[in-house]
């Protein structure tokens, strides 16, 4: 028999922030010759912002311009059978200040991606959401062996 499903929780800013600061990778949506494009970027947390490095191409223009752009992360605990999901979205900027610079690589942010990425970004919020829920139970003997959630059940 299935146990109850919680309701979704919308997660408050502190929740949002604490789990924002305990991941490094998100994904990163902009908008690039009219269309939506996401890219994966290492990031950190610092002064209630995102930052992150990147090398010379469409995130830096979009920073250099100033342009609206949101980063999403999520997770699913097999523990708990919870899943969630943040988002922030607001404007990107370069960082050019060399002590705010430091600062950021003080936090350990280092991009997976080989490469030279001098260019520090900062996405500023303007708004943040997140939300926990229990996921449903997967079906074992159907879900792909990949699915996280078999990881509850096996």
């Amino acid at each position: 028999m299935d146990s109850p499903k919680l309701p979704i929780e919308n997660l408050s800013f502190d929740d949002c922030w604490e789990l924002l600061a305990d991941d490094t990778l998100g994904r990163l949506a902009i908008v690039v010759d009219g269309h939506p494009e996401v890219f994966p970027v290492n990031y950190v947390v610092n002064r209630r912002s995102i930052a992150f490095r990147t090398a010379a191409g469409s995130k830096l223009w979009g920073a250099l311009m100033e342009r609206p752009a949101a980063l999403e992360i999520d997770g699913y605990d097999p523990a708990s059978e919870l899943a969630w999901s943040v988002v922030v979205r607001g404007d990107t900027q370069v960082i050019e200040d060399q002590a705010e610079m430091d600062a950021v690589d003080g936090l350990g942010l280092e991009p997976w991606q080989p490469g030279e990425k001098s260019n520090y970004i900062r996405l500023n919020a303007k708004a943040l959401t997140g939300r926990r829920f229990q996921v449903n139970r997967p079906d074992v003997w159907n879900t792909r062996l990949q699915d996280r959630r078999r990881a509850s059940f096996e």
